[in-house]
């Protein structure tokens, strides 16, 4: 079965927001064996989106629509749709019901242009929306289905995942995807390719590997479609066993992990907790870990370092070395992170310090220059790497770096 995504909206096309809808729907959709094979991006344009249906329809039995279903004026697509299907309307009674207690619930006035998104195309299905005002609609036309949904993306996925999914699964019957990833650290994705080259090569047709490159992370995803009398569980994992055997320590881990992940399991694994001294990441480290469901079991908290005086007066940075060796040193980072360490009274600590970038960098120290420090009670290690990219590249393979060397030092 084909499936394709129709995401609506002038916001998505100028940068001002990410797509992030399309990533989710493609990961959800795909556990249940249907592969998303095209994503449309289109303007709030009434002949755009009735053009992109058309053109979806005509090649696809799922078509998913997020965004435009909003109170205001420049959201279109419900009429579109209604055009397009040439349907009339109708007012959902209990749709109606649930905005009268959303808006009597916050204590606001519930306008006229509030009670329109109750207002549906009458050949549609009401799929509700417990989160927000706008339902999303269900719509079936010549053997297709077209879910439309609003753009927020948490009323989004609530909608799918409850409403839209279960009838979806009714539906149609796929076949099973077995997903296997492998992540590898600190190895370019070619060579990770030639060394694995004679596996890949023996792969059958029903087993596909992907490469999945992100800063100094590579993801090997092996996906197996299910086959009549073939064990598709038992095949993946021999294949990645095979693909472990020959990569050994590149692999951080045989699941789909970040390292913050990957830290956070073996801390809580050990019942230990980590305290982190941040100056050019500026806290995307503690972050990364805070999201993590649980992470109050292992993280006990952060300094963010920013400027020298917070490194003198926080974390006891022995200010003449700000002179002498400067700010990204390894003689600085050690006394940072043995200092936040003994601040916050952890087990282990991670601190960095160096240039991001754009600006800053100078002959001695370009920009790139990142010293990463971890340290336990009895052990501190301090490394100074030399990353390329730009900001967001530098503090991404920062932030990588340095989970990867508190996972090295907690399994020394």
């Amino acid at each position: 079965m084909r499936a394709e995504i129709i995401t609506i909206g002038d916001e998505l096309l100028i940068g001002q927001v990410v797509d992030t809808n399309s990533a989710w729907l493609g990961q959800t959709l795909n556990k249940f064996g249907i592969k998303i094979h095209r994503i449309n991006s289109i303007s709030d344009n009434d002949s755009e989106i009735k053009l992109q249906l058309s053109e979806c329809m005509s090649r696809s039995e799922l078509i998913i629509v997020t965004g435009g279903l909003g109170p205001t004026k420049d959201d279109i697509t419900k009429k579109a749709l209604a055009e397009f299907f040439g349907m009339g309307w109708r007012i959902d009674g209990i749709v109606l019901a649930q905005l009268e207690g959303f808006y009597k619930n916050r204590g606001r006035e519930m306008l006229e242009v509030n009670k329109l998104q109750a207002e549906l195309p009458d050949g549609c299905m009401t799929l509700m929306n417990e989160w927000g005002t706008a339902p999303g609609m269900w719509f079936e036309h010549d053997g297709k289905i077209i879910i439309s949904m609003p753009g927020v993306p948490y009323e989004m996925k609530n909608i799918f995942e409850f409403k839209a999914l279960p009838l979806i699964n009714e539906r149609f019957s796929q076949p099973k995807l077995y997903h296997k990833t492998i992540v590898t650290i600190n190895v370019p994705e070619s060579i990770l390719a030639k060394r694995i080259e004679a596996v890949e090569d023996r792969l059958p047709s029903y087993i596909k590997l992907a490469y999945l490159p992100n800063w100094n992370i590579v993801r090997l995803r092996l996906t197996g479609t299910e086959q009549a009398g073939i064990d598709i569980v038992k095949n993946v994992n021999e294949i990645s066993s095979a693909i472990h055997e020959i990569l050994g320590e590149a692999i951080v881990a045989l699941e789909d992990l970040s390292m913050a992940e990957i830290a956070y399991n073996l801390l809580s694994a050990r019942n230990k907790t980590l305290s982190v001294a941040e100056s050019c990441t500026g806290g995307y480290l503690s972050h990364q870990i805070t999201m993590i469901p649980g992470a109050s079991k292992v993280f006990v908290g952060s300094v963010i370092s920013y400027s020298n005086s917070v490194k003198h007066h926080q974390l006891g940075v022995e200010s003449t070395l700000f002179e002498t060796v400067g700010a990204v040193s390894e003689q600085v980072v050690t006394q940072m992170v043995e200092g936040v360490r003994q601040k916050l009274t952890t087990d282990y600590a991670i601190a960095i310090s160096g240039v991001a970038g754009p600006g800053g960098g100078s002959v001695e120290k370009p920009v790139g220059t990142v010293v990463i420090g971890v340290c336990d009670k009895d052990t501190t290690l301090v490394k100074t790497y030399h990353f390329i990219g730009d900001r967001m590249n530098v503090i991404g393979r920062s932030n990588n770096m340095a989970f990867d060397m508190l996972r090295k030092l907690i399994l020394s």
